[in-house]
């Protein structure tokens, strides 16, 4: 994916009454062949309204690879594993999750519902496995602070979270898939 801008000047140029930024259309450009569409980074209100459709889907992931195991510890051998044991898998399996699909196709299955996508700031390609973990652990902070690193969102010249401008990462809108 690529911007039609980039730098720091397209950054700061002024946004539209709409709240997009003039350089980043709303629409994907007309490819030509070689070229790749052009993307804008998405809004705040769709990026939340993810997080919480994840949320709603890491409980079935939380029951299946934790709930399930502990239960049968407990109750199937008497063990109760300590409590920060229990915090440790959680952003093991977490940590997995959001890792191995955000390596594989940058959406998760909740960024794919709402065509999102998590790409390099920079340059929009694909993130690696390093910077993949670095996102996730700055995210832990960034929500369970208050979540003053997603407030952080309201003043960032780009409107993206404070654990995304650590990262360099940015998640961008996809334009909608071609009826058939």
């Amino acid at each position: 994916m690529t911007r039609k801008t980039s730098g720091p000047a397209a950054a700061r140029q002024p946004r539209a009454a709409s709240g997009a930024r003039p350089d980043l259309p709303n629409q994907a450009a007309a490819a030509t062949p070689g070229s790749r569409p052009v993307v804008e980074p998405a809004g705040l209100r769709r990026r939340l309204a993810s997080m919480l459709y994840e949320s709603m889907l890491l409980l079935g992931v939380l029951a299946l690879t934790f709930l399930v195991p502990y239960l049968i510890l407990g109750v199937g051998f008497g063990l109760a594993p300590p409590g920060w044991f229990a915090w440790l898998h959680i952003f093991a399996v977490l940590g997995l999750y959001f890792v191995w699909y955000w390596r594989r196709q940058g959406q998760t299955l909740a960024m794919q519902t709402w065509r999102l996508k998590l790409v390099d700031a920079a340059d929009g390609r694909k993130l690696g496995t390093a910077r993949c973990w670095l996102r996730y652990a700055l995210a832990w902070p960034s929500v369970l602070l208050g979540g003053v690193g997603l407030l952080w969102a309201l003043v960032d010249r780009d409107r993206q979270f404070l654990h995304d401008r650590l990262a360099r990462t940015c998640i961008v809108l996809l334009p909608p898939a071609a009826k058939r």
